[in-house]
């Protein structure tokens, strides 16, 4: 027992320094930030201002839904209407596997093309990103796995998103699938910022309630783990405050009412905000064990973050406190008289009770008691190579974490009340709701 001890202090101890130092690197890394176009019809006049770029032909990376929507066409008119030929690809699934990508990339050499508009959520915009690096270096994307792994740069790439969650138009890295490991691997390049992106809320606001809360908590799990990690800058801990503000305030709007273009491009800003706080930040425990969950079960990415959230933060919160209390008072909760522990509870709570208001389940159906150690020591390997976390996790640690979304345990969690007490959830409720 004692030896253990010993060996997770000196691992603990090990691995913090060398993600303090990973962090001073990371700081000096010249990350670009897309030129942005936000509003109604942006996604249309980015379309006019990409043609004055003069392209030979363009591959529109999307899925099949959004291509029979009809969502692309400003875009598509726009560009036809400049001249600019283009191919659309739209096979993107979620949690886009390799073959998917690879079969972009052949397309967009048969094709001839020399830049990418990727048109779609969080998946599209990564495969959009991984199909550019790979046609760039003739590299498959099993082979960029990790960081920096392409001698090239890709082609310009340009970025509308559709949904306020993943940020992925302005951070520097892509998650692909290979259903093989079953597992999601992370492909991290500066180069694959996007040069330009459009914000349009009125693309989005069709989306249907539970894409939209699981995609919201998303972006509030980006701004979150972002700011309580060790990377943190006066930049970062800005734009991830910012962030955690406007979603408290315009996610259960947007929720209740989808067609609300206000709130809608809000959310739409904050997961931007977020974005550009996390791509220098970084993440932490809550998404190496989501990015397990979809690896094993494909549960989309935004619902595992949105579930695991509160149970990663109530392990942390002895070593996040003063974080939790800034994280409070920023979402209109409490004091700055009351005690830190105090406000970081009603922050925690508060978490809870946005959940509940979005309708997240609080388990996880797809679980199974016997994956839990794998899932728990793939997480832990995760965090521990890539993550500036505040405090580790043991193997047992994570798998306790875990276990509290077991659907095994659904009955008796569903008939509880809920953590917060009364007074927290009304205060809660009102910075939920104001805007």
């Amino acid at each position: 027992m004692a030896v253990d001890i010993l060996t997770g202090v000196a691992r603990s101890v090990g691995l913090s320094t060398l993600m303090r130092v990973a962090g001073v690197v990371t700081r000096l890394l010249p990350i670009p930030t897309p030129t942005m176009m936000i509003g109604p019809g942006s996604s249309g006049r980015l379309g006019q201002i990409i043609n004055d770029f003069g392209h030979r032909r363009i591959l529109m990376v999307t899925d099949a839904t959004i291509s029979r929507l009809g969502l692309m066409r400003p875009m598509t008119k726009a560009l036809t209407a400049g001249g600019t030929e283009f191919v659309v690809f739209d096979e993107i699934s979620p949690d886009a596997p390799v073959s998917e990508i690879e079969k972009g990339v052949e397309i967009f050499k048969a094709q001839g093309c020399d830049a990418i508009i990727a048109f779609g959520g969080g998946s599209v915009m990564d495969a959009a990103k991984v199909i550019g690096l790979s046609a760039a270096n003739d590299k498959r994307p099993l082979q960029l796995v990790g960081y920096f792994k392409g001698r090239h740069a890709p082609p310009a790439i340009y970025a509308v998103p559709t949904t306020a969650g993943t940020g992925s138009e302005v951070t520097v890295a892509a998650v692909v699938s290979d259903p093989t490991s079953q597992r999601k691997l992370v492909i991290a390049d500066t180069r694959i910022v996007p040069t330009m992106t459009a914000l349009d809320p009125s693309l989005m606001t069709g989306l249907p309630k539970d894409i939209t809360a699981a995609t919201g908590m998303d972006a509030l799990t980006h701004a979150i783990e972002a700011f309580i990690g060790h990377w943190g800058s006066a930049f970062t801990d800005r734009m991830a405050l910012t962030a955690v503000s406007m979603i408290y305030q315009n996610l259960p709007v947007a929720h209740a009412a989808g067609k609300d273009l206000v709130a809608r491009e809000k959310m739409a800003l904050a997961a931007n905000y977020a974005g550009q706080a996390f791509t220098r930040a970084n993440v932490g425990y809550v998404h190496a064990i989501a990015h397990q969950m979809g690896g094993r079960y494909h549960t989309p990415h935004g619902l595992a973050n949105a579930i695991m959230l509160p149970h990663v933060l109530r392990f942390l919160s002895p070593t996040i406190t003063e974080k939790l209390a800034v994280l409070a008072l920023r979402v209109g909760l409490g004091k700055e008289s009351e005690p830190e522990a105090e406000l970081a509870q009603m922050f925690l709570d508060s978490i809870d009770a946005l959940n509940e208001r979005l309708g997240i389940p609080r388990h996880l159906a797809a679980l199974r008691a016997k994956d839990i150690p794998a899932l728990a020591r793939a997480a832990c390997r995760e965090a521990d190579l890539n993550y500036p976390v505040p405090s580790y996790m043991s193997q047992q640690d994570c798998e306790k974490v875990i276990r509290t979304v077991l659907q095994e345990k659904a009955s008796a969690r569903a008939i509880a009340k809920p953590r917060a007490g009364k007074a927290v959830a009304k205060r809660a409720g009102a910075a939920q709701s104001s805007r």
